[in-house]
């Protein structure tokens, strides 16, 4: 009997113990299960949208807060236009970071560069307005041209010094396998051979997730990376989101395709956001497309990372409306 009472005593105890534990994790699949019904509603408007395009679209979008992931034709190769940019940005910090651990032949930051005139190619906004021979510029003054305006010559210069073959070699070693420069902007008779830079959505995404993790860059050019790729630009995935909301990313525009990926730091659950479109009939069509993703992607994030679990917000707003 003594062994049976203490058996029972042992048995009450642990049940006891268990029970918050038990009421959590019910706690943690009810809040799972209810913001799970979000993103069938982000998926089903994803859908929509791709249905009415008259096109093709690949989508990857990461939470970066729980590693959930959506994704539509996320694997098929795209034209990445001026979002290959992105590539050329991270070997440029890859190798400045490198430069500041002692290695040599690496470019730096503050590497300076006089223009020149076999420099200038089309759509170079700043870079045409620079005199030849006389203007000095750092590899960080290229840099914000590429990302800000996206001119073309400085994009062209940085690939140069960098080397094409280094941005290929750092995408190969995050296991990026169709993510690649072939060639630099505005080589048409490239393009025209089949030399087209591309990624694919998925690609994208693991990219701009891994440098945010830190699996590339240190802290520090980490940080500089992400407030350097997220210089005031024209994009779709920033076009229609509220004021002051930051967004890391960097769109790109050829003939039938429009594209962009980026981070998105929305208030306390950012995430990366990949979009990709091609054979459009109409270009404006595929800008709009992407537009309207993002601020469906903006608004579930925006809720999920303001509300509680159970999908309470409490702002100064509606303080006093507490019952």
């Amino acid at each position: 009997m003594r062994t049976l009472a203490a058996t029972l005593v042992i048995a009450t105890c642990w049940t006891i113990a268990a029970t918050p534990a038990a009421q959590a994790q019910n706690s943690d699949q009810k809040t799972a299960a209810k913001q799970q019904v979000l993103w069938d509603k982000l998926e089903s408007q994803i859908r929509e949208i791709d249905r009415n395009l008259d096109g093709v679209m690949g989508v990857a979008i990461e939470d970066l807060t729980t590693g959930q992931k959506f994704f539509l034709h996320e694997d098929e190769v795209f034209p990445q236009a001026s979002s290959i940019k992105i590539a050329v940005l991270a070997e440029l910090y890859h190798q400045a970071q490198l430069s500041g651990q002692g290695a040599s032949g690496k470019a730096r930051l503050a590497d300076l560069y006089t223009v020149e005139a076999k420099d200038m190619v089309q759509d170079s906004d700043i870079m045409l307005g620079l005199t030849p021979g006389v203007t000095r510029v750092t590899n960080r003054d290229l840099a914000t041209m590429m990302i800000a305006v996206s001119d073309n010559s400085a994009t062209n210069v940085l690939i140069d010094r960098l080397g094409m073959e280094n941005v290929n070699a750092l995408l190969h070693s995050l296991g990026l396998t169709h993510t690649r420069l072939r060639r630099k902007m505005m080589e048409v008779k490239a393009a025209s051979e089949g030399r087209e830079n591309v990624s694919t959505p998925r690609e994208m995404m693991t990219l701009l997730e891994q440098i945010y993790r830190g699996k590339v860059l240190n802290k520090e050019m980490t940080d500089d990376f992400f407030k350097m790729l997220a210089t005031h630009k024209d994009s779709a995935i920033s076009r229609d989101l509220p004021e002051g909301v930051r967004s890391a990313d960097k769109p790109g525009e050829l003939e039938a395709v429009r594209t962009d990926s980026g981070i998105v730091f929305a208030d306390k659950r950012p995430y990366v956001i990949s979009v990709m479109t091609t054979y459009l009939h109409n270009e404006h069509d595929g800008a709009d497309a992407i537009a309207r993703i993002s601020v469906a992607a903006y608004s579930m994030f925006e809720r999920l990372g303001k509300g509680s679990e159970y999908g309470r917000v409490v702002s100064t707003s509606n303080g006093s409306n507490v019952h």
